[in-house]
């Protein structure tokens, strides 16, 4: 039997009295429990909950600083006349371009967000919206929108934060709001047609022979969707059939045996599209035209072409009528370096900055890629000469940290996949991202130009 050097001794064990007594001084623990069903009431505006520096209120404050008598020309709610009040469109404005800064291209969303989130409460003030309302602002009324993004623009312009010397274009695949199965055949376009036809004439029928007021509501609707779907197709062939006669055109050009074309029932105007990730899907081809010097988007426009070679000269067309003056510089990457539009540009007076076809290979080959060939207009010749030189080469590099990068934010803002369908439409939701970027980017500048003034 070991012993320690001190021995404590048996502990003595306290008593049940006392350990009767400890715990009746200790009792059950006070704690604060939440309490989720008491009212409580609040003394504050929405303009004190909203913090002092959230991007809503930039962007009210840019779109109350614009002139939007596109839209209030339109409204026939004015004093004296009996009416309902109109929404002010610096609301609607507003609400959509801090929408697609935040990602948000549903209606419907929009309309949630609106009931349920500080920031847009903050900016509907409690004017009520609804996603038709904001649907139909958004995709009505183009040349508003145009006239929008031109103003914008315009303004730095005079600010001299823009320049309009040198643009970078590039276009960039969106899919299309329509689903690859929804192409069809001219034939099989035909007997669709026909079959919606004979559907609206039999609801015409019906229409006039029944007395009930809620079957007759519920034939007029099922008429309606009827004659939709009988435009669509009407529309679809027409596309088609147009379609057709390019690819026959070309097959006589190229030898080859053309493809038979197909087309949307619920899109039309898509097309099937090669997209960055080698994928074939049904999409548009949205051009932004970017000046350099401040990353700015001047020139906005959609096509249904799966090329890029087409688009050079109607974008300084657009930029040409929008600020009565052309860019002295167009950089553009190889898809659109067709021979016909560098021609054009060079007559406008605008000097392309593109990469030469194969380049590398005739170096390697000892021939002179930059040598003017045989059947070359002058603005080619010139072309060819120019990008042999270092000084284009450094140029050139300016294109992809400019258009690339104004693609990148579009994407991060939700521009992937189209909301709405028609490439007029598309063109809208384009522009809305235009202004959208320009709104940011001129807070950007002009916070940027009172630093320098200091």
């Amino acid at each position: 039997m070991t012993q320690t050097l001190f021995d404590k001794g048996k502990a003595e064990q306290p008593s049940p009295g006392e350990v009767a007594a400890a715990r009746a001084m200790e009792g059950n623990p006070r704690l604060r429990v939440p309490q989720r069903n008491q009212v409580e009431i609040h003394w504050a505006s929405l303009d004190e909950l909203l913090e002092p520096e959230h991007p809503a209120r930039m962007v009210w404050a840019c779109v109350c600083g614009l002139d939007l008598h596109c839209w209030l020309k339109t409204i026939k709610a004015v004093e004296g006349v009996a009416g309902r009040d109109a929404t002010d469109p610096r609301l609607l404005v507003a609400l959509w371009v801090y929408a697609t800064i935040e990602g948000v291209g549903s209606a419907r969303e929009l309309e949630r967000l609106c009931e349920k989130h500080l920031a847009y409460q903050w900016l509907c003030g409690g004017v009520s919206v609804n996603y038709h309302l904001l649907a139909d602002f958004r995709t009505r009324g183009s040349e508003a929108w145009d006239d929008l993004l031109t103003q914008i623009v315009a303004s730095l312009l005079d600010q001299k934060l823009v320049t309009l010397k040198r643009v970078a274009q590039d276009g960039m695949r969106v899919r299309a709001n329509a689903g690859s199965a929804s192409f069809r055949r001219g034939p099989r376009l035909e007997r669709f047609l026909a079959e919606a036809r004979e559907q609206v004439e039999a609801l015409k029928t019906l229409s006039d022979e029944s007395p009930e007021d809620t079957t007759r509501r519920r034939q007029a609707a099922r008429k309606r969707a009827w004659e939709e779907r009988q435009r669509r197709l009407e529309e679809a062939l027409r596309h088609c059939d147009e379609l057709q006669r390019q690819r026959e055109e070309t097959a006589k050009i190229t030898g080859k045996k053309p493809i038979e074309a197909r087309c949307s029932t619920t899109d039309p105007e898509s097309r099937t599209m090669k997209f960055a990730d080698g994928g074939y899907r049904p999409g548009y081809n949205v051009q932004f035209s970017t000046d350099t010097a401040s990353g700015i988007i001047v020139g906005v426009d959609v096509t249904n072409h799966g090329t890029d070679s087409e688009e050079l000269p109607p974008m300084l067309e657009q930029l040409e009528e929008r600020y009565d003056r052309q860019p002295e510089e167009a950089l553009v990457d190889g898809g659109f370096a067709c021979l016909d539009a560098i021609d054009d540009a060079a007559q406008r007076g605008c000097r392309v900055y593109a990469p030469l076809k194969d380049e590398q290979k005739q170096l390697a080959a000892g021939k002179n890629p930059y040598a003017p060939k045989r059947y070359d207009g002058a603005g080619v010749a010139s072309w060819r000469e120019r990008m042999g030189t270092v000084a284009a080469k450094l140029v050139y590099r300016l294109r992809s940290q400019t258009a690339e990068w104004v693609n990148a934010i579009c994407r991060n803002r939700g521009l992937r996949q189209m909301p709405v369908r028609g490439r007029t439409k598309c063109r809208m939701i384009a522009v809305l991202y235009a202004i959208t970027h320009n709104i940011v980017r001129g807070v950007t500048l002009r916070a940027q130009a009172a630093e320098m003034a200091k």
